[in-house]
């Protein structure tokens, strides 16, 4: 069986590279924000809706009157943003006609756009550019050049796609996205296990079996609120405010929360054949507490502070996270990952333990 995984590796810019990586990406922002302004204005002005292959179309144009702007990156990767924006407008429609709160697609701020995506290796990129070097990895880039990589692990399957994403201030990654990777199926272990994600511990298994949950945030609270009042003091826009951002103690929270995510998972995946979770809703359990209005103008008390306090320490400890990396790592090792309506779980644990005594 073969499966399709993605292989994040940290790259290596000169400082050449990373002033043109970004300015590769302020340019497809750029371009995000202006293909927006495009569709809104027409359909204000003219009820006209604009689609892919009009603004695609356009590109040509505009790629040969900037050609030392947009002209200079990937056609197709400028393809991939404009793809992007439509499939952002697709979601807004399918939220409209579900009847959901809509969501219109909002212009990208320099904070809430950091990746650039090639469609296809070879056009416009190129993994691993460089075989006169066995030793290092490069990834080529049309308009950077050969980027050094720190591979720390192979890549097996076929390289389909490849993005840059900058984290971090300024660290910047690379994404390569492979088909046709084989999957590492572990050998049976004929044991079934029911598993309940909580605040106290973060898996609790049906044999009874706690896997703690370290409460990074709450660990990291005070390093937190020092390290936001430090930055509240940088001019936005310095370069002071941004390294700020670069060592802040949020990411130390984001790392240690993925790695006990991942260990937790793999440690389940290990023991056994069959998991079974409830399928949780965990953006509806961390709402705010609805306002109670006494009638008199005024409010009934309604729990807020108590229930703000659950939402972070549900938050904190990263259920969708795990769920995520749970179900990754099950489909590569060939384990059967089952998720159930919180209502059924009590007949859901009644034909996991008949199906335990079977094997």
């Amino acid at each position: 069986m073969a499966v399709r995984r993605s292989y994040k590796f940290l790259l290596r810019p000169t400082v050449g590279q990373a002033i043109a990586l970004t300015a590769c990406l302020d340019d497809h922002r750029a371009l995000y924000n202006a293909a927006l302004e495009h569709r809104r204005t027409a359909y204000a002005k003219a009820r006209v809706n604009i689609r892919y292959g009009e603004q695609s179309a356009d590109l040509k144009h505009i790629r040969a009157e900037d050609g030392d702007g947009q002209g200079r990156w990937s056609f197709s990767s400028q393809q991939a943003t404009l793809r992007r924006l439509d499939k952002a407008f697709q979601a807004f429609f399918a939220r409209v006609k579900a009847g959901r709160t809509p969501g219109f697609p909002r212009f990208k701020g320099k904070g809430r756009f950091d990746t650039v995506e090639w469609p296809k290796d070879g056009d416009g990129c190129r993994w691993n550019s460089r075989p006169e070097h066995p030793t290092t990895t490069y990834v080529r880039l049309q308009g950077v050049g050969h980027v050094r990589v720190h591979q720390h692990r192979p890549v097996r399957g076929r390289v389909k796609t490849i993005s840059i994403i900058e984290r971090e201030g300024s660290r910047w990654y690379v994404i390569v996205s492979c088909d046709d990777v084989p999957a590492e199926t572990l050998p049976a272990t004929g044991a079934a296990v029911g598993i309940d994600l909580g605040v106290a511990s973060l898996v609790t298994t049906s044999d009874g079996d706690p896997l703690d949950n370290p409460r990074h945030l709450a660990a990291s609270a005070d390093r937190l609120a020092t390290a936001q009042r430090t930055l509240t003091r940088k001019k936005r826009g310095s370069t002071r405010r941004r390294k700020q951002v670069a060592r802040g103690a949020a990411r130390q929270v984001r790392r240690q929360r993925l790695d006990g995510a991942h260990k937790a998972a793999l440690a389940l995946v290990d023991a056994y054949d069959v998991i079974v979770h409830e399928d949780l809703r965990i953006t509806n359990m961390t709402k705010r507490a609805a306002p109670r209005p006494d009638g008199e103008g005024g409010y009934l008390p309604n729990g807020a502070a108590a229930k703000s306090g659950l939402n972070r320490s549900i938050l904190d400890a990263g259920w969708g996270v795990f769920l995520t990396i749970l179900s990754h790592k099950a489909e590569s090792a060939g384990r059967e990952l089952i998720s159930v309506n919180p209502a059924n779980i009590l007949r859901a644990g009644l034909a996991l333990r008949e199906a335990a005594w079977a094997a």
